[in-house]
């Protein structure tokens, strides 16, 4: 049986944390390129992947970014916008309703958060940001809808205190 100890994916997954400042190093090209290929591999509805990956290195763009992001506290050099495909989710024929759409994309930025603690990297995710103003920001076809900005970088020497510890409260069997 494996333990956290011994097992590299439950130590990345014990070790992972939201990291809200991060330094202006930036993110090496091949640790973005291995992040996008994590989310590519992340599990979805049907294999269908409707969930594109919108990588975001430019600094001008990132700035303007956190302008439309409130959630956005940390200042990444590097983000991945994940956004959901509606017409071809539709011609597959899931409602653009079906929260399924909305758990790839959750299970997406999962796979990228774990991806990022793998390479050393630290995350944030953000829902909390203008979708019309980040599709017009990153050029989006009209039908590419961005859901949640993933932001990366390496972690800043001090943090902000944890917002909670929830976790030591849920019942374990």
């Amino acid at each position: 049986m494996s333990t956290v100890d011994d097992d590299p994916v439950l130590g990345a997954i014990f070790a992972r944390r939201v990291v809200r400042n991060m330094t202006s190093e930036p993110v090496d090209p091949a640790h973005l390129a291995t992040i996008l290929r994590a989310a590519r591999a992340a599990p979805n509805a049907g294999n269908r992947r409707l969930q594109p990956v919108v990588p975001v290195t430019d600094p001008e763009r990132l700035r303007l970014l956190r302008m439309v992001a409130p959630g956005m506290v940390a200042r990444p050099t590097a983000a991945a916008v994940i956004c959901i495909d509606q017409p071809r989710a539709i011609e597959y024929g899931f409602d653009p309703a079906s929260p399924g759409l909305f758990i790839d994309v959750g299970t997406t930025a999962a796979t990228m958060l774990l991806a990022a603690e793998a390479l050393h990297l630290a995350a944030e995710p953000v829902t909390s940001f203008s979708r019309v103003a980040a599709s017009r920001l990153l050029d989006l076809a009209d039908r590419i809808e961005p859901r949640l900005i993933v932001c990366l970088g390496h972690r800043g020497d001090s943090q902000p205190p944890a917002m909670g510890r929830w976790a030591e409260e849920i019942a374990t069997p």
